[in-house]
């Protein structure tokens, strides 16, 4: 019989009641490992990448200008996050991305999916971010002054038991990059959630040294079964964010729900700005 324990026998020993605080009177050696702890949450392996792009927010923190919380808003809303998981990723991927970075653990069904998807639709990329950070849940987990964690593998107050099984298609080691998985950009979760089902436990495995290519395609997800809406999106291109004078021109796309996450992207990829988002 092995001697090891669940968390070592499942690999999710090294992230286990991991929790790093800001403390009053905190040393340069303290706050150093404060920030490579933000990094990794957010970014994963692709952390260790982020310290020279974050100099500026680093400085934030360390003034007081600007909480944890503050300092985990700007990871999020960077230009980096959005390169690593929002503009290669489906929408629903997207969302699960978040609830692991941002509150540490899983989506539990279909209703918080859902959601999240509309939140995206009506008030667009930086009110997704802030739902999260800025929610109860968040708060209570984590307040102002402490790095977010992996929560999914603890039985705490208010959290399912659900979300046990489901971090760890979500999780899949430390060593592990969250866009070279098997499974590509599609959601992990789709069809347990969508059809209310428990997802098998499976040790967490790293697939490090193979690309995401040869690990799982590159297929966009299909829509949530039965979701037929419809958007209109309202963008101006030409000009934006440049001190070129260009003219500017007024756009209007109307898209299905699974062309949705694309047309965002590619509205920002072209210097673009959107400015409504409804229902057609």
């Amino acid at each position: 019989m092995s001697s090891l324990g669940v968390e070592e026998r499942l690999g999710y020993s090294s992230v286990a009641d991991k929790k790093v605080e800001l403390r009053r009177n905190w040393s340069p050696d303290e706050l150093r490992q404060l920030f490579r702890a933000a990094y990794d949450q957010v970014f994963g392996r692709q952390g260790v990448y982020a310290s020279e792009l974050f100099s500026s927010a680093e400085a934030l923190l360390r003034n007081g200008n600007i909480n944890v919380r503050q300092f985990i808003q700007i990871l999020a809303q960077s230009e980096l996050y959005k390169e690593r998981f929002f503009y290669n990723n489906s929408q629903v991927r997207f969302i699960e991305l978040n609830y692991k970075h941002l509150l540490g653990r899983a989506p539990y069904d279909q209703s918080e999916i859902s959601y999240h998807v509309d939140l995206y639709a009506s008030k667009g990329y930086e009110a997704e971010i802030d739902s999260y950070i800025y929610s109860t849940e968040y708060t209570n987990a984590f307040g102002n002054d402490v790095v977010p964690s992996y929560r999914g593998f603890q039985s705490l107050p208010g959290m399912k038991t659900v979300g046990f099984n489901r971090i760890f298609e979500l999780f899949r080691g430390s060593a592990n990059s969250d866009n070279a998985q098997f499974g590509g950009k599609n959601s992990r979760l789709r069809q347990q959630v969508s059809m209310n089902m428990a997802n098998s436990i499976k040790a967490p495995l790293s697939v490090a040294g193979k690309s995401s290519g040869s690990l799982g395609g590159t297929l966009t997800s299909a829509a949530i079964r039965g979701d037929t809406r419809v958007y209109k999106i309202e963008a101006i291109v030409g000009g934006v964010g440049t001190k070129v004078a260009v003219r500017q021109s007024k756009r209007v796309y109307t898209v299905s729900y699974d062309q949705l996450s694309t047309t965002y992207q590619e509205i920002h990829r072209r210097g673009g700005k959107i400015v409504k988002i409804e229902p057609a």
